[in-house]
C-alpha cells in the first residue's frame, strides 16, 4: 500500500505539472506529405482503463499506463486487452486466428516465443498460453502487480513486478527457478522495465536509476549500471526509474533513465562506452547508424551510435506524451495522447507524413514490419497502415 501510494503520488504530482502553462502540449501544424500512409485494417481486444494518471483525454479515455504492447512472430501479431482478451491476427490482413479471455485484468504482455505466449495481470498473475491456439496452458501468481510485458525464451520467463521484484519462471509448469530485487525509493513513476533475456543474461532496469544484468542459470549479479543518479531538492527532481527495455546489439546494450542519460554499455561488463543526458520514461529504438529517442518533454532526438552525438531533434510534438520511437524503413514512428501518429524523416527528423488513428491515446509503441506500421490504442483498439512513397 505505501508503494501504491508513491506511485500515485508521483503521477499526480506529474500531471499537476504537464497544466502549467509552458507544458501544455503543442498544437499540431500542418505538415507536407512525402509519404503515403493508407489504414488496411482495424481490430480490437477491447477493455477500458480506469484511471488517467497524465491528466490527458477524458474520462472515456483514461489509461492506466500499462503495458499491452504487440508482440509479433512470423505472421502472426498478438495482442492482449485489460479485460483479459487475448487474441491473434494475421499481421498482413487482421483476419482474427483465436481470441480467448482469461477472465483476468492483464497488466503486461504479451510477449512469444516458439509456441508460447505469456501475458501478466494487474493482481499479479502470469498466464501461459498455446500461440497456436490460444488454449491456456497454466497460470501461477506473483507477489507484485504486472504491468510490462515479460521477455521469454527457451530457458526461461523474465517477469519484472511494480514492487521491483525480477521473477524468473519455469516455460514448463511456471514454477519460479529464482527471484532478485532492487531497492524501491520511496516515490517512483508507476511503471516497470521489460526485461531482456540475452548471451546467458537477463538485464532490466529499476526505479532506482539502475540496470542490473543477471545469470540466467541462477540470478546472481553479473553487472550492475547507474543511468540515472538521484539529485535535486524536491522528492519529483530526485525521480530516476529506468523504465524502458534496453535493446542489445552485437556486444553492445542501449539503455535510457529518467531525469537520466542514455548510455551504450559493454555487454559483458556494463562499462559506459558513452554517455548522452536525457530523459525519457519510454525507451528506445536502434537503427542502423543512430539511436532515436522519445524525451520526457516529447521532443524526438536521434543519436550518432557509435558517439552519441545529437544528429538531429524534433521539438514539434513537446508535451504530446509520445510513445517509444519505432524505426521503419520509411521513417521513425511515434504516437501521442490524442492518437496521431507520426512519421519522421530518419536523416533530418523533418516530418513524412501523419494519421489520426481513433482519438484515444496511445502510450505502446508502434509497430513497424516492412512498409507496414501497426498501433494499439489505450482502449484496445488496433490499427494497421500501408506506407508507400508519395509520387
Amino acid at each position: 500500500m505505501r508503494f501504491w501510494a508513491a506511485a500515485l503520488a508521483a503521477a499526480v504530482l506529474l500531471a499537476a505539472c504537464s497544466h502549467k502553462g509552458v507544458d501544455q502540449p503543442a498544437k499540431l501544424a500542418p505538415i507536407k506529405a512525402t509519404l503515403r500512409v493508407r489504414k488496411i485494417w482495424t481490430a480490437s481486444v477491447g477493455g477500458f482503463h480506469l484511471f488517467n494518471f497524465w491528466g490527458f483525454g477524458d474520462s472515456k479515455t483514461r489509461t492506466l499506463l500499462l503495458g499491452l504492447r504487440l508482440a509479433v512472430a512470423g505472421d502472426h501479431l498478438f495482442a492482449s486487452g485489460h479485460d483479459g482478451v487475448v487474441a491473434a491476427f494475421d499481421v498482413h490482413t487482421g483476419r482474427q486466428l483465436w481470441r480467448t479471455d482469461t477472465h483476468v485484468r492483464l497488466g503486461g504482455g504479451p510477449a512469444v516465443h516458439g509456441g508460447l505466449l505469456v501475458v501478466g495481470g494487474s493482481d499479479g498473475q502470469v498466464l501461459a498460453l498455446n500461440a497456436g491456439n490460444g488454449k491456456l496452458l497454466w497460470k501461477v501468481r506473483l507477489t507484485g502487480e504486472v504491468i510490462s510485458a515479460p521477455a521469454v525464451s527457451g530457458q526461461l520467463i523474465a517477469v519484472r513486478t511494480i514492487d521491483g521484484v525480477l521473477h524468473a519462471l519455469s516455460p514448463q509448469d511456471g514454477h519460479e527457478l529464482w527471484e532478485t530485487q532492487q531497492h524501491m525509493p520511496a516515490l517512483s513513476l508507476r511503471g516497470a522495465a521489460i526485461p531482456v533475456i540475452t548471451d546467458h543474461m537477463v538485464i532490466s532496469g529499476f526505479a532506482n536509476g539502475k540496470v542490473l544484468a543477471v545469470n540466467t542459470a541462477d540470478g546472481s549479479q553479473v553487472w550492475l549500471a547507474t543511468i540515472s543518479d538521484p539529485s535535486g531538492r524536491t522528492a519529483i527532481e530526485r525521480l530516476s526509474d529506468v523504465h524502458g527495455a534496453a535493446i542489445v546489439a552485437g556486444k553492445d546494450v542501449y539503455t535510457v533513465g529518467y531525469h537520466g542519460t542514455v548510455d551504450m554499455l559493454a555487454l559483458k561488463s556494463g562499462q559506459p562506452w558513452w554517455t548522452h543526458k536525457a530523459s525519457s520514461f519510454r525507451g528506445l529504438a536502434l537503427g542502423e547508424h543512430a539511436v532515436y529517442l522519445s524525451t520526457e518533454d516529447g521532443t524526438v532526438e536521434a543519436l550518432n551510435r557509435k558517439n552519441g552525438a545529437v544528429l538531429w531533434h524534433q521539438p514539434a510534438l513537446r508535451y504530446r506524451a509520445l510513445t517509444a520511437p519505432a524505426v521503419s524503413p520509411d521513417g521513425i514512428v511515434v504516437a501521442d495522447f490524442q492518437g496521431y501518429v507520426h512519421w519522421l524523416n530518419k536523416q533530418t527528423g523533418a516530418f513524412e507524413a501523419r494519421v489520426e488513428s481513433g482519438g484515444v491515446r496511445v502510450s505502446n509503441p508502434p509497430v513497424a514490419i516492412g512498409n507496414e506500421v501497426i498501433v494499439i490504442n489505450d482502449v484496445g483498439s488496433i490499427t494497421a497502415y500501408r506506407v508507400s512513397p508519395r509520387n
